[in-house]
């Protein structure tokens, strides 16, 4: 198949115009003019996107698919009262509800570009939705007890369903790893495990580090909303004194109960980390992940990103939450992170072509999956999206990578491949669920959640 369009952007070379790409056997088998390509494959079925831009899938590097349902329930709060209320609203979801909203999670996500998502889940939703869908994945299986006593059982269940994820899956599409509980759920040995386990088992580990001023102030001071006094009640039993101030940074914190040992640790949202936390991130060859519209939307700050870059960190970028951001939506975040971080850091202009790097390739490198996707290479994996340009808002376009980054949404998305097959075209779907029955279940669980 030759797919064909006015813009080839291959994020490690240099864009170019009416070119296509060759997809053969889920791989890139060529790349180039599309009049030299048809020359060179005759026989090939041609598609032509037009007034498009042919790029690699997005990569999503932070985000929790199974609360898509949850969209829109809470608004306007901080991150404390935000996490306060989801966790009320989780009690009321069962195990199919979590399914169904993974699923939406997963064809929004497919009808916004993303072809590759790195999830956080607790239940395992994801894990079955991203199989289900074909799309490509890697779910960390949450796991934390705050209780020192309770770590080890804890570890246990979580070591089980990671190896039952493992056989339910496909592995060459879906890789599963391990997530402790955010630091103020977790003992602090739990990362320890978690470490232990990730190396003697070679799985990926992604936590949430900094990501708040109200987490900083509970690991280095001690108090904070999430201080024992106000949250005794919903973290269940735990040890006395349940918590002491450390005196130090959360990456510090982290970095001191070995978080950091095993070979490929992923660090979500980094916001509030000082000079020494990036050098040490670095010096463990941690990737970032950094969450623009979340951070800003739940009021935690801005994530230093012109420092991640200046230490040379693997580096992407996720949407966290859709019930933080109601949307799934990978160019609207790059564009909102970018406008951020040129609002807050007058002199050190961050161009599109950055951030639409960090948004694939980079995404990749962080999930040490570069060899594979985040680019139009010969030899990758086709996860391949085309992004419609035609648009009055875009027209006429003299450089393509600023129109996606700077212009479009997931509304301008025309397809998206994962390993050669297109699962999502324009209001067309080629996935292995009933989209119209998807659609009806999440009205029945929005009807619970908002009683």
């Amino acid at each position: 198949m030759l797919l064909c369009a006015q813009y080839i952007l291959p994020i490690t070379s240099e864009p170019f115009q009416k070119g296509a790409v060759l997809v053969r056997d889920n791989v890139i088998r060529d790349i180039g003019t599309a009049e030299m390509l048809k020359l060179r494959y005759p026989d090939e079925e041609v598609v032509d996107f037009g007034q498009a831009a042919i790029m690699p899938g997005l990569v999503d590097l932070h985000t929790h698919l199974e609360n898509s349902v949850m969209r829109g329930i809470v608004h306007d709060v901080p991150y404390t009262t935000w996490v306060t209320s989801m966790l009320e609203k989780s009690a009321k979801m069962d195990v199919s509800d979590w399914y169904d909203s993974a699923i939406l999670g997963g064809l929004e996500a497919l009808s916004s570009g993303i072809t590759c998502v790195a999830d956080i889940t607790a239940t395992g939703a994801a894990c079955t939705a991203t199989q289900k869908l074909g799309m490509r994945s890697v779910i960390y299986r949450e796991v934390g007890a705050m209780d020192k006593r309770r770590v080890d059982y804890a570890m246990r269940i979580a070591e089980n369903d990671i190896m039952h994820w493992r056989e339910e899956v496909d592995g060459d599409r879906i890789t599963i790893g391990v997530a402790p509980a955010a630091m103020y759920a977790c003992h602090p040995s739990m990362f320890s495990k978690v470490s232990e386990f990730a190396r003697r088992e070679n799985v990926p580990v992604a936590m949430h580090v900094a990501g708040n001023r109200e987490e900083y102030n509970f690991i280095k001071y001690g108090s904070s909303p999430f201080s024992v006094h106000t949250m005794d009640q919903k973290r269940g039993f735990v040890e006395i004194p349940p918590w002491l101030p450390t005196g130090t940074t959360p990456v510090r914190y982290a970095l001191n109960w070995g978080a950091f040992e095993s070979d490929n640790v992923l660090a979500i949202h980094c916001v509030h980390v000082d000079d020494k936390d990036v050098q040490k991130l670095k010096e463990y060859d941690v990737a970032v992940a950094v969450c623009p519209r979340c951070n800003a939307q739940l009021g935690m700050g801005v994530a230093p990103i012109n420092e991640f870059m200046r230490a040379g960190l693997r580096l992407g970028m996720g949407t966290d939450s859709p019930a933080a951001t109601d949307s799934t939506d990978m160019l609207t975040e790059m564009r909102i992170g970018m406008l951020v971080q040129r609002a807050v850091n007058v002199g050190e202009f961050l161009d599109s072509a950055t951030m639409l790097e960090m948004a694939t390739i980079g995404g990749a490198r962080a999930l040490k999956l570069d060899d594979k996707i985040g680019s139009l290479e010969i030899g990758k994996l086709a996860d391949i999206i085309a992004v419609d340009l035609s648009g009055s808002h875009q027209t006429p376009t003299t450089d393509p990578v600023s129109a996606v980054v700077n212009t479009c949404s997931g509304a301008d998305i025309l397809m998206t491949m994962v390993n050669g097959t297109a699962l999502y075209e324009k209001n067309k779907w080629n996935v292995g669920v009933e989209v119209a029955r998807n659609i009806a279940r999440i009205i029945e669980i929005r009807g619970k959640l908002r009683l």
